[in-house]
């Protein structure tokens, strides 16, 4: 059987509280997850719905992994704050890739480091 998971990019930049980071991840990983098709979504939940959450320097980053991410073919989801607690409003926090399978996520995150 196929490993499905699903990756959350965090700016490193921003220096977010841990709770304003785990909403910003939950956000990713619901949107991320309704962009998917349905073969990767069951797939993802019947395989424990691994999450992996990585980091990156700064906002350029998450739009080239955007990018790279939509040329492969994988769902992947920008997330920009309403900026009603500490960042302005529309600041990109966080890019979710995923549920795909691991061989194709791997191929664009497997430099990137854990957050």
């Amino acid at each position: 059987m196929t490993e499905y998971k699903q990756c959350i990019i965090v700016r490193d930049d921003l220096k977010l509280s841990k709770g304003k980071l785990a909403v910003q991840v939950a956000h990713a990983a619901i949107s991320t997850y309704e962009f998917a098709g349905e073969k990767a979504r069951e797939a993802w939940k019947e395989g424990g719905q691994k999450k992996v959450v990585l980091r990156v320097a700064g906002l350029r980053e998450l739009f080239e992994l955007r990018e790279l991410a939509r040329r492969h073919g994988l769902p992947a989801v920008l997330i920009t704050d309403a900026g009603l607690t500490e960042v302005p409003p529309g600041t990109t926090t966080v890019l979710g890739i995923g549920p795909s399978e691991v061989g194709e996520l791997d191929k664009i995150t497997r430099n990137l480091k854990l957050l």
